[in-house]
């Protein structure tokens, strides 16, 4: 029988955060699932609690100082913010660029088997869409970092799924896109609105095994 594996998840209380850990939590392949969290999350927040699943409350403003937590053997980062949320642009890119850049640096450090993040449908560092040029020039920075195996990025369009805070934007926006989903084929078929719980499994293939 193969050895088991370890994961780190950061984004844990996200939409595809959640997701995520659930199905981590029931495969068998992983016997240690760390998250690190912004704040505690209550005992009902995945659906079931499980021994492998370890939350880590943290600090994300001091990320680089906990490079130990980074010693598995995949790293998941789903964090991710709006604009609205976080407050200003600035502090959108703390979280959407910077994190993100951070983790994967310290992935590499610690020879991670594989990186995987979300990014976004559309990311293009060339962009005029802020959004999407953050999340472009993310994943330019990352594929450049030498050291750093098996890294990859997801590229979803819009989200379904049942957040625990609604955004009006985005269930209007979710609304919409089903309707006109049926209607994207082709070279459009990538901008068809996506389950939360469909991205976090195409995260897991993306890992190394």
């Amino acid at each position: 029988m193969s050895a088991k594996l370890t994961a780190l998840v950061l984004g844990a209380s996200g939409l595809v955060g959640q997701a995520l850990v659930n199905q981590l939590i029931d495969d068998a392949r992983y016997d240690g699932v760390i998250c690190l969290l912004r704040k505690p999350l209550n005992g009902q927040f995945f659906k079931r609690h499980d021994p492998k699943l370890q939350p880590m409350v943290i600090d994300f403003t001091r990320l680089e100082e906990y490079q130990g937590y980074f010693g598995v053997d995949h790293v998941y980062v789903c964090l991710g913010t709006t604009i609205k949320q976080a407050g200003s642009r600035s502090a959108f890119r703390l979280v959407d660029f910077e994190y993100v850049h951070i983790a994967a640096q310290l992935a590499r450090a610690q020879k991670v088997l594989s990186f995987v993040w979300i990014s976004s449908v559309g990311a293009n560092a060339k962009s005029r869409n802020f959004y999407l040029r953050v999340k472009g020039e993310l994943e330019n920075a990352i594929m450049a970092m030498s050291g750093l195996t098996n890294a990859s990025a997801v590229r979803p369009s819009l989200l379904l799924g049942n957040r625990k805070k609604p955004r009006l934007a985005e269930k209007l926006g979710a609304t919409f896109a089903k309707l006109i989903s049926p209607l994207l084929i082709g070279r459009f078929a990538k901008y068809r609105p996506v389950q939360a719980s469909s991205v976090a499994a195409q995260m897991i293939r993306l890992q190394q095994f």
